[in-house]
């Protein structure tokens, strides 16, 4: 797949996007899950999704709560 750069003002919605996840779930920002979440929006994004509206649904949807980030993120010990 060709994936060409990121602009600064993309960078940015996809930044709101991943905020908007937190402001959802009211939940407080934590570094794994943001991890976690940023990488899937730059992959759905470089997968054409291109609105913040689309990518916060699926952002929501696919990430059902900090819980589930931090349950299924892998860990420096599952990683070999």
């Amino acid at each position: 797949m060709l994936v060409r750069r990121i602009r600064d003002t993309e960078m940015a919605m996809l930044s709101r996007s991943v905020q908007t996840w937190y402001k959802h779930y009211r939940a407080k920002p934590d570094e794994r899950a943001s991890e976690m979440l940023c990488s899937a929006v730059i992959d759905l994004f470089n997968k054409g999704h291109h609105t913040q509206e689309e990518l916060t649904s699926i952002l929501i949807t696919r990430y059902p709560g900090p819980t589930a980030i931090l349950t299924n993120s892998p860990t420096s010990s599952s990683v070999h």
